[in-house]
């Protein structure tokens, strides 16, 4: 992969940002010019019927003017994350000292001044601190992250956040990082930082050379990123200590054997999260990183040659993605919406000319003459509802019935999954001590919360695959629905105009003419910032696994804990000391904990199935919300259309001379701004 030297990495980040405002300068001047021609046709032959439109575009305007590359750093305590983002950075603008570890998940953003703002989550107003003060005081110990990670606890319950506001030339190009805790701190912290995750266009996780893919890393990278088409970079930190660490580092022979040891485990690890659609991209997805080595550089020389440290080859890879991919991604949506609305402008004004010289009765009657194309309209807006809540209906029990035979399954292969999540440290003697039982119980609790977890983690990948199929096959639907409404409205336009329409030009795809309703069904655009719909779930903006995930957690470790911990301490004591020294203590600990545990399965399998259901119905529900009201908007539109000429012929005169013109403008104005934007994506393309 060629290198990238960090000023071509901000040239092309600079020129990405002035594309994006000119993509939003160009969607407000159409939703500009749409709003003015409302505002005038009130006065002229009545308006067209374009509140959608303008809707939308002032939106996706909004959110294009606002829009940044969100990078969320994951990876576990003392990976070097922090010492990875001050070299990314160029600046020590992070807390990355050799003890204390970054205890707030903070958001690095650009602002004029630099300054820190804490955000709580128990109502306090935000506040605002300096960066002594913040690294001071928002930073622990390993040593307490530890303890306070066995006991289950958060080191500042009271804080939501951190915004490290900074005026960086990297940030001012439209770059936003959030840096996360480690993701072995409390499973609390563990889901504010995976919160994020929907909301980021690309992940950076942080791995290290000298402790490669260890059982946390291992149980996030599946819980919570495998499956859920994430763009992903792995950084192998500290990579320049394999070779420190040999006995003889200068024998060139034992440093390529460590090397190649380390690529073959960190190969098998991570590959399959570097496949994107059958493609591997696992070359283009996972470098070898020193980002000591790299910040050192860069503190003396912002511009520094970076050769070795890996950092040049990983640059290189996350400009083509962001500048490339996922620039391109975000502008494809833009100019499918311009397109549509320039489409939409161009039917009503073709409707609207050839009825201005008509009088009020025969405009009345031709009103009326394409009623029953208007009943088809609402027959296939009812026809899409009813297969969309169909399909809920046996998706919700479909889903919702699985969870009850994998529950009760888990007591097969228990004693032999369990075993692997007792700590080393889980020492079965301090159970029968007073001193040290809470301790024992804190680390046998978050022992089988990792295994709970896990467990339900692994269902909810099965299930959510089952969604996205269910939501792809609604999109297939919305795109067959749409074709059958674009034909009526066809129908519609021929029988007011009297006027046959010219077919298609040759090479025209169907989705150049769906309506707008079906291409939001179909995925082709979304509003949501940071959102890129390639299927309808994305659009519907709902987080099926975090819905579970909260039913799950707290529910399970309380209802199983609660109830088995005291049983199994009886067990434990009637094993006797000779037992609970022996190699088999672990073995006969998760015999002592499945025995009571199959007791609550059924329990859990039945209280489970409701909240199952109705989070997979809402998923259907807030799809259905939104596809109907669009559906209903373009109907309403399209008749709002017709009254609104009406109403004007009935209270005035109609200068058609000076109509024509204005309607002739329109289309003009709003043709023109579609034609910049094509221009400006086509030159993306062939960059």
């Amino acid at each position: 992969m060629p290198k990238l030297h960090t000023s071509n990495f901000l040239h092309d980040l600079d020129r990405i940002a002035r594309v994006r405002q000119e993509f939003a300068s160009t969607l407000g001047l159409m939703a500009g010019t749409l709003t003015q021609a409302e505002a005038t046709g009130e006065q002229a032959s009545g308006k067209l019927g374009l509140e959608r439109e303008i809707e939308d575009l002032t939106a996706a305007s909004r959110n294009l003017s606002q829009g940044v590359f969100r990078l969320l750093v994951l990876g576990d305590m003392k990976r070097g994350k922090s010492t990875f983002l001050n070299a990314l950075i160029g600046e020590n603008l992070l807390p990355s000292d050799v003890n204390p570890c970054t205890a707030l998940l903070t958001i690095l953003k650009y602002g004029p001044e630099k300054q820190v703002t804490i955000h709580f989550n128990d109502g306090k107003s935000p506040q605002r601190i300096d960066f002594a003060g913040f690294k001071q005081r928002y930073t622990i110990a390993p040593e307490e992250a530890k303890q306070l990670e066995q006991q289950q606890q958060q080191a500042f319950p009271d804080v939501s956040h951190a915004v490290v506001e900074y005026p960086l030339e990297l940030l001012q190009k439209g770059v936003e990082i959030v840096d996360s805790p480690g993701l072995n701190d409390t499973e609390a912290r563990n889901e504010l930082s995976l919160g994020y995750i929907t909301n980021c266009h690309a992940i950076l996780f942080v791995l290290r050379a000298t402790q490669p893919c260890t059982l946390a890393e291992r149980r996030y990278l599946e819980n919570y990123i495998k499956g859920r088409g994430l763009s992903i970079f792995f950084l192998v930190n500290a990579w320049d200590q394999v070779q420190e660490s040999l006995l003889d580092p200068d024998d060139a022979a034992a440093v390529a054997e460590a090397e190649s040891k380390l690529r073959q485990v960190f190969h098998s690890n991570l590959v399959d999260y570097c496949l994107v659609d059958g493609v591997d991209l696992y070359d283009e997805r996972v470098f070898e990183i020193s980002a000591l080595k790299a910040l050192r550089k860069r503190l003396k020389d912002a511009n520094a040659d970076l050769s070795g440290t890996g950092f040049a080859e990983f640059m290189a890879a996350l400009n083509t993605f962001l500048t490339q991919e996922r620039a391109i991604a975000e502008f494809r949506q833009a100019r499918t919406l311009a397109r549509q609305s320039t489409l939409r402008v161009r039917e009503a004004v073709e409707r609207r000319i050839p009825l201005l010289d008509k009088d009020v009765d025969e405009l009345k009657q031709r009103i009326i003459s394409v009623e029953p194309e208007f009943t088809r309209l609402s027959e296939i807006c009812n026809e899409f509802r009813d297969e969309i809540r169909s399909l809920r209906d046996r998706k919700s029990r479909q889903i919702a019935d699985s969870f009850k035979p994998y529950v009760l399954g888990l007591e097969a292969t228990f004693e032999q999954d369990f075993l692997r999540y007792q700590p080393a440290q889980l020492q079965f003697l301090d159970f029968l001590s007073q001193s040290k039982r809470e301790q024992f119980e804190a680390g046998a609790k978050q022992a089988f919360q990792q295994y709970a977890n896990d467990k339900f983690f692994a269902w909810t990948a099965t299930a959510e695959a089952d969604l996205k199929a269910a939501f792809a096959q609604l999109s297939n639907s919305a795109a067959k629905y749409g074709a059958t409404y674009a034909e009526v409205t066809d129908q519609i336009t021929e029988k007011l105009t009297g006027q046959k329409l010219q077919p298609r030009p040759n090479g025209a795809k169907d989705d150049d003419h769906a309506p707008g309703w079906a291409k939001w069904a179909m995925g082709l655009f979304s509003l949501a910032t940071g959102n890129v719909a390639g299927a309808a779930l994305a659009v519907s903006g709902f987080d099926f696994r975090s819905i579970l995930l909260n039913l799950f957690t707290t529910a399970t470790v309380a209802i199983f804990f609660g109830a088995i911990l005291g049983p199994v301490g009886v067990l434990l004591v009637s094993l006797g000391i000779g037992a609970l020294q022996a190699d088999h203590a672990r073995k006969e600990f998760a015999k002592a904990v499945k025995k009571e545990m199959v007791k609550y399965l059924p329990q859990i399998a039945q209280e489970q199935w409701q909240p199952i259901y109705s989070a997979v119905q809402e998923c259907f529900d807030a799809y259905e919300r939104e596809v109907i009201k669009r559906v209903n908007d373009d109907i309403q539109a399209r008749r709002s259309e017709l009254d609104n000429l009406l109403q004007q012929k009935q209270t005035r005169e109609i200068n058609r001379d000076t109509e024509l013109k204005r309607l002739q403008d329109i289309e003009k104005t709003v043709a023109h701004n579609c034609q910049t934007l094509e221009i400006t994506y086509q030159s993306l393309l062939n960059a």
